[in-house]
């Protein structure tokens, strides 16, 4: 193991143990009663930098908006993928953006803790409960409602949408103010969104006319690649991909392509590469389907609305899986290439019959 790798994960080790007892049920300033138009100004705290973490927070961003309309949000992330991803979410004030490297620059670092200390919330909601900088922020804030989004509160509801990583900070944001009076009976859990204009979808379908031959046909997005031992070999690939381009004749097949420029397939699709994130969503978007394993870009598919099925054989499906929009998440463990086809054919009729999702209107 890199001596980097070894040093964080002790890191986080001690951190998680010093921090774990912070926000327990003892200290939560329980609700009574709660006024809508009494929460103002929101701080939510999601520390970390990788694209789909950042995408899995736009649900309880969403949440918290459907519930204070007129609230202004402050975000605290790492790194500038926050900014891309929550740029037309009309709510938020101000992006709050912690250094990737701390130590590297220490100053700008402590800076936003101060800033955090000394600017007035009403309330505050850390995304992450195993986020020990989130547990300390929430600690170090002024606000009167803190959010540490874990069951030792002893609000959550033992049930799926906890275990799921965008859905559990919901969850615990509900429960908490139910306390207060507030009701969610009926009310979905958002989806993940990106919140693409008309104008970013309407230059994704340019983009994608660009690639495909015909136009008439609905289009499978692929994307074969994902980080460490979620990425499935070219050999899988290319078995998969060959099931699939026989199966489905009547659709047009396009690849999009990560940061690294590489292809499982050998690029034997028409391919995509773009390096701007609002981009890729958007010719996403513009196709009936997308494909691929648990990654950020599967997550990207997942908040532009489009049909998206994720490969699951490391990560926990339960936990990361796409959801809404006749999304799911399979292990590959478990599935024959035969009964993936199998239900990629379910969510290609769903989608016929649902004129709310892609497949119907590409």
């Amino acid at each position: 193991m890199p001596l980097l790798k070894s040093v964080n994960n002790v890191k986080r080790f001690i951190l998680g143990n010093l921090t774990k007892k912070i926000g327990n049920s003892g200290k939560i300033c329980l609700l009574t009663l709660l006024d809508k138009e009494d929460v103002k100004k929101v701080l939510i705290i999601r520390p970390n930098h990788r694209l789909g973490n950042q995408l899995l927070a736009t649900p309880i961003v969403q949440d918290v908006i459907d519930t204070f309309p007129n609230c202004k949000i402050d975000l605290l992330a790492k790194g500038s993928i926050a900014s891309i991803v929550f740029y037309n979410h009309k709510n938020i004030e101000k992006i709050i953006s912690l250094p990737r490297k701390p130590f590297n620059k220490l100053f700008q670092y402590c800076l936003c803790w101060i800033n955090v200390r000394n600017q007035h919330y009403d309330m505050v909601i850390n995304v992450v409960s195993g986020s020990s900088s989130g547990r300390l922020l929430t600690k170090l804030s002024n606000a009167k409602y803190k959010i540490y989004s874990d069951d030792e509160n002893g609000f959550l509801i033992k049930d799926a949408d906890n275990q799921h990583i965008a859905k559990s900070p919901v969850c615990c944001f509900r429960s908490y103010l139910e306390k207060g009076g507030i009701s969610f009976v009926g009310k979905v859990i958002p989806s993940l969104d990106l919140h693409l204009s008309a104008e970013e979808i309407a230059r994704g379908k340019e983009l994608l006319n660009e690639l495909i031959k015909d136009k008439e046909q609905k289009t499978i997005c692929l994307f074969t690649f994902a980080t460490g031992e979620k990425c499935y070999s070219s050999k899988w690939w290319e078995e998969f991909h060959q099931c699939l381009k026989s199966k489905y004749t009547h659709f047009n097949i396009i690849e999009v392509l990560p940061m690294e420029n590489v292809s499982q397939i050998a690029f034997s699709e028409p391919s995509f590469y773009s390096k701007d994130i609002r981009e890729i969503g958007a010719v996403i978007a513009n196709t009936a389907i997308f494909i691929g394993a648990d990654s950020g870009i599967m997550h990207l598919a997942s908040s532009v609305k489009t049909p998206t099925i994720g490969l699951f054989s490391i990560t926990k499906v339960i936990k990361y899986t796409p959801y809404n929009n006749n999304s799911k998440g399979l292990n590959t463990n478990e599935l024959s290439i035969d009964e993936l086809l199998s239900e990629i054919d379910k969510i290609i009729i769903c989608c016929h019959k649902d004129s709310n999702v892609n497949c119907s209107n590409v």
